[in-house]
């Protein structure tokens, strides 16, 4: 898997080919171009299937989100993960890994953060799963730092320098004017600079 998570996969659609064909055409649609602006008649045309089919995998429009969310998730994951170890399983990998998938032109921001601000309390569970995902991308951060007892929340004051570039990058500033603070302070964050580490939970 390389540095451009939103590439199509080249292997099998997931979990059946009418399902997954459906499913994967959602998923690059309602990343695109949001959930709201994008109808399940755009996405049954866009997939070439019938209402039919599509509503024998997908009874309702919040199924088929919380699928995509599902799917955007363990995809996204892989990916994450996989590059992280791919450039060395540090914090420079984090900006690394970041600095990729800012680049990428079919970079629209983080799925997570988009439909809790397109769906907040409208659909609780997109919000629920939404909420796990983040807590999981604390989990992979605080792999990438040592044993300390501060490791939780160094790894939470990373996971707000990264949130805060991925909106940042997504309203159109430049991965080169973010880079040096980043890595700034996530080098301060390291050397255990006081300050710099947060010292709130997850929630």
């Amino acid at each position: 898997m390389d540095d451009q998570p939103l590439a199509r996969p080249t292997s099998a659609t997931p979990r059946g080919q009418a399902r997954g064909h459906i499913l994967q055409t959602a998923h690059d649609l309602f990343y695109r171009h949001g959930i709201r602006a994008t109808g399940v008649d755009t996405v049954i045309a866009a997939a070439g299937v019938s209402k039919v089919t599509f509503y024998r995998h997908f009874p309702s429009k919040d199924t088929l989100v919380m699928a995509y969310l599902a799917y955007r998730h363990a995809r996204w994951m892989a990916w994450f993960q996989a590059s992280l170890a791919r450039h060395g399983g540090t914090v420079e990998a984090l900006w690394q890994t970041l600095g990729a998938w800012c680049r990428d032109p079919a970079y629209r921001g983080c799925a997570f953060i988009n439909v809790v601000g397109e769906l907040g309390d409208s659909l609780p569970e997109a919000v629920a799963l939404a909420r796990q995902h983040k807590d999981e991308v604390i989990d992979v951060i605080t792999g990438l730092l040592p044993a300390s007892p501060q490791r939780r929340a160094q790894a939470l004051t990373l996971t707000l320098l990264m949130e805060g570039a991925i909106v940042q990058a997504q309203m159109g500033l430049s991965w080169r004017r973010m880079a040096p603070a980043l890595k700034q302070a996530g080098a301060a964050l390291c050397a255990g600079d006081a300050g710099v580490g947060a010292t709130g939970g997850t929630a």
